[in-house]
C-alpha cells in the first residue's frame, strides 16, 4: 500500500510540474515538443524493453490488426492530448488547461455510461450536473466555452477508454504508441530541418538536452502510475489524481500570475464541490462493499 500510494504520487506530481518543463521550452514550437516528445519516447521505452529483454509480447501484437488498429487510434488521441497541452502552456493558459484534469473524473463516469453502458448512482448524476453548471457558469462569464479543458478531458477521457479496453499493459501500449507515433514525427522533423526551422537543429545545447529529455519526463511518470494503480484502491487513487491540476493551477496563478477572476472562482469552485461530491460517494460505496465481501 504504501508502495503504491509513493508510485501513484510520484506519478501526479511530475504531471503536476510538467508545465515548468514546458515553459522552459517556450521558444520552442509547441508542434515540434511534440515530435520530439514522440520520438525521445520510444528511444527511453527501448531502454527499458532492451534492460528487461521484454520483446516476447512485441511480434504477436504487431501482427494482431485488431490490437494495432486500436493502439492506431489511442496513438492518435494521445497526440492531440499532448499537443493542446503544450500549446496552453506555452500560451500562458496553464490555469484552462488544469480544469481539463479536474473535469476528466467525471467525463471518464459519463463515458463509462455511455459506452460501457454502466449504471450511474444518484450521487454520480449529482456530481455530473454540479460540474455542468460550472462549465455553464464558465461559458456564461467568458462568453464562449472553455474549449481547451474540455478538449483535454474529452481527449484524454478517449484515451483512458481505448486503454482500459486494449489488451497491453502501460509499458507495452505505450511501446506502441510511440513506435506508431515516430515514423510521423520523423518526416515532420525532416521537413522541418529541410526548411531550416527545426528548434532543435538550430538551438544551442540546452534546447537538445531538455528536447532530449522529453521521452523519460514522459515515460516515467506513465510508469509510476501503473505501478501505484495495481497496488492501491481505485478510490485511493481518485483522491490522488487531483494533486496534478491542483499543482498546474498553483503554478498559473501564482508563478506566472494568469489570471483568475471572482467570477472564474466561481466555476471552479462549482466544479471542485462535484468532485468532492463524486470522490466522497466513491469512498463511502467502496467502503460499504469491502465491509459486505468481509
Amino acid at each position: 500500500m504504501r508502495t503504491g500510494i509513493l508510485f501513484a504520487s510520484a506519478a501526479y506530481f511530475i504531471w503536476g510540474l510538467l508545465p515548468l518543463y514546458l515553459r522552459a521550452l517556450k521558444h520552442v514550437p509547441a508542434m515540434e515538443i511534440l515530435l520530439h516528445r514522440m520520438i525521445w519516447s520510444l528511444v527511453f521505452l527501448a531502454v527499458i524493453l532492451a534492460v528487461k529483454k521484454h520483446w516476447a509480447w512485441l511480434k504477436p501484437a504487431l501482427s494482431d490488426r485488431r490490437v494495432m488498429g486500436r493502439f492506431l487510434a489511442s496513438a492518435a488521441v494521445l497526440s492531440v492530448n499532448w499537443f493542446i497541452y503544450i500549446w496552453a502552456v506555452n500560451a500562458g493558459r496553464v490555469v484552462d488547461a488544469s480544469l481539463g484534469y479536474f473535469i476528466n473524473p467525471l467525463v471518464n463516469v459519463m463515458f463509462g455510461y455511455v459506452l460501457l453502458h454502466e449504471r450511474l448512482r444518484p450521487a454520480q448524476w449529482a456530481a455530473i450536473s454540479v460540474a455542468a453548471l460550472g462549465v455553464l457558469w464558465l461559458t456564461v462569464q467568458a462568453g464562449q466555452l472553455p474549449w481547451i479543458g474540455l478538449l483535454l478531458a474529452a481527449s484524454f477521457g478517449t484515451y483512458g477508454f481505448l486503454r482500459k479496453t486494449a489488451p497491453l499493459g502501460a509499458l507495452e501500449g505505450l511501446s506502441i504508441e510511440t513506435l506508431l507515433l515516430t515514423p510521423f514525427a520523423l518526416a515532420w522533423l525532416g521537413w522541418l530541418t529541410s526548411q531550416g526551422q527545426s528548434a532543435f537543429v538550430n538551438g544551442d545545447a540546452h534546447t537538445h538536452w531538455l528536447l532530449i529529455a522529453a521521452g523519460p519526463i514522459t515515460a516515467i511518470p506513465l510508469l509510476l502510475f501503473a505501478a501505484g494503480a495495481r497496488r492501491i484502491p481505485m478510490t485511493l487513487l481518485g483522491l490522488l489524481q487531483y494533486i496534478g491540476p491542483t499543482l498546474q493551477m498553483g503554478l498559473g496563478v501564482f508563478l506566472w500570475h494568469e489570471p483568475f477572476s471572482q467570477a472564474k472562482l466561481i466555476g471552479f469552485a462549482l466544479i471542485w464541490s462535484a468532485l468532492v461530491l463524486y470522490t466522497l460517494e466513491n469512498f463511502w460505496v467502496g467502503r460499504r462493499q469491502r465491509l459486505a465481501a468481509a
